[in-house]
């Protein structure tokens, strides 16, 4: 469990209190990476400081994955995934936690995301633009995104690629706005003192719920 910090160090830093949605998109449901470990540093900050916290865990969900636009459109949300969409239009800040796999979020996040992301909730039309409104407007967000290779490279190099089409093409596209990103690279290369680093200030980020 992530040790609450000294009241010191998070002087200034509170904020109004805000409904957080922290969404665990790693799909092993063993729950003990990084990740989790992440999530929950965020978590105890954000109750540490007054906040309402929801979490979800996709890897404990059962979903089938989208097959056509006709779905999509017209079908019925699945009723296991009724409960995470509710807490989706109850939160005020949503933060997404994930592993990088193949240069993107794993399949199960992107299913989910696909699934919650319905017409009529996410985004709604007018006369012949069926997304005309972003449904979410009034809504921040922050990615923690884990990967394997140093962070600089992916930012710069790869130019982050997933990460922003996740940021403009989902949550900006919903009406998510702002939508910070927390970027950990050589995870397999963290010592115990480099995690604690980044749990704190993971933690310090629940205390501002930013």
């Amino acid at each position: 469990m992530h040790e609450p910090m000294p009241n010191d160090e998070i002087s200034g830093s509170r904020a109004t209190s805000r409904r957080v949605l922290l969404i665990q998109g790693h799909p092993d449901p063993v729950g003990e990476h990084l990740c989790h470990a992440l999530s929950d540093a965020y978590a105890g900050g954000a109750k540490s400081a007054g906040h309402s916290v929801r979490s979800i865990q996709i890897a404990s969900l059962n979903f089938p994955l989208l097959g056509s636009k006709q779905d999509w459109e017209k079908g019925n949300l699945p009723v296991s995934l009724k409960p995470a969409q509710d807490d989706v239009a109850w939160a005020q800040h949503v933060v997404l936690f994930f592993p990088l796999w193949l240069g993107d979020m794993p399949a199960l996040l992107k299913g989910f995301l696909e699934q919650i992301a319905r017409p009529d909730f996410a985004f709604s039309a007018e006369g012949g633009n069926p997304m005309a409104h972003k449904a979410l407007t009034g809504r921040s967000a922050r990615i923690v995104c884990t990967m394997g290779m140093p962070a600089l490279v992916y930012r710069w190099y790869f130019r982050a690629h997933s990460i922003k089409s996740l940021e403009r093409n989902v949550l900006g596209f919903v009406g998510f706005s702002p939508v910070n990103e927390t970027l950990i690279g050589l995870v397999d290369r963290l010592d115990n003192v480099a995690v604690k680093k980044w749990t704190t200030k993971l933690y310090k980020l629940g205390v501002a719920a930013k």
